[in-house]
């Protein structure tokens, strides 16, 4: 991948960042219990190359594209960014377990871990993190559920992801539920018009449509996850002026999220289209408070990737 730019340090009354960097190495060089929140989206071991291209329909003169559209008028299809990531790996746990060890280390006492997978390998994560943590640690596993894609014809369809939840300290952890979104109750009839009007708390099944193909969340971003499913996370896990890590960073939703809910972040990823991707959604809380670092955050062995 060849040498990485050199980012400044994380502190605690520093900006936000956006690093591009191998994240075990940069993780080994941030202070223990930074973070009240931790969330990643760890590549789902699929043994595939994850692609997406972005594409747009230009007009062109009658005849001379390669689609007609309404009134049979021509338009030619330009092929925009292609991003993509690999999500192959012949030791997925040798390469995992390190950097959610990391994870526990980063965590502040009241702090939470949410781990993103699917049914792959979503058993071997609770296994290992219930050795990492401690049992006594595990909070959730949430279920997200949605309905996409494409339809298995000899199995049960999978349409769900498991997000793993545990806390540092089970008799510490921050968690409030007053902050969390409200879902209207299935039977509003059984229950009183005030709770009806109210809704109710979120269980750990959550239902959440994916990133739509055309609305404005869409960074073009393999795999990239819906706002309404970090926010919730965010929102019931940490504080505003609290501090929160993605190390699998991807398109920054959870910085986005952040940003919004007053929250401050830290983007980690080594994939130059992911910053390319980060930089450009999360530059209204980059601007704002970035500045060019100094020698000393330079001086840094972390700040390198």
């Amino acid at each position: 991948m060849g040498d990485l730019p050199v980012h400044p340090v994380w502190r605690p009354d520093g900006p936000n960042l956006v690093v591009q960097a191998d994240n075990l190495e940069y993780l080994a060089g941030l202070p223990d219990n930074s973070f009240t929140m931790i969330y990643v989206d760890p590549p789902f071991n699929t043994g595939r190359s994850q692609r997406r291209q972005q594409t747009s329909m230009v007009r062109s003169a009658p005849g001379a594209g390669d689609r007609v559209g309404f009134k049979g008028l021509s338009y030619s299809t330009v092929k925009g960014m292609l991003a993509s990531y690999d999500d192959a790996f012949e030791d997925y746990w040798e390469f995992l377990v390190p950097r959610l060890a990391e994870a526990w280390r980063l965590l502040a006492e009241d702090g939470t871990l949410y781990v993103h997978l699917d049914y792959r390998e979503v058993h071997y994560a609770k296994v290992m993190l219930d050795t990492l943590f401690g049992r006594e640690c595990f909070l959730n596993e949430i279920i997200w559920a949605y309905d996409y894609g494409a339809r298995a014809r000899r199995r049960w369809p999978a349409k769900h992801d498991n997000i793993l939840v545990y806390v540092k300290d089970p008799a510490a952890y921050h968690f409030d539920s007053a902050e969390v979104d409200r879902e209207p109750y299935m039977a509003p009839g059984l229950v009183t018009p005030e709770k009806a009007a109210l809704g109710k708390l979120p269980t750990d099944v959550w239902w959440h449509t994916i990133v739509s193909p055309t609305g404005k969340e869409k960074t073009g971003y393999p795999t990239q996850k819906p706002e309404g499913l970090v926010r919730r996370a965010l929102a019931a896990s940490s504080r505003p002026g609290d501090w929160v890590l993605d190390f699998f960073a991807g398109s920054g939703t959870l910085g986005a999220v952040a940003g919004k809910l007053g929250r401050r972040f830290v983007c980690v990823d080594s994939n130059p289209q992911s910053i390319e991707v980060m930089s450009r959604r999360l530059a209204p809380w980059l601007e704002a408070e970035a500045g060019s670092p100094t020698s000393d955050e330079l001086d840094s062995p972390a700040a390198t990737g």
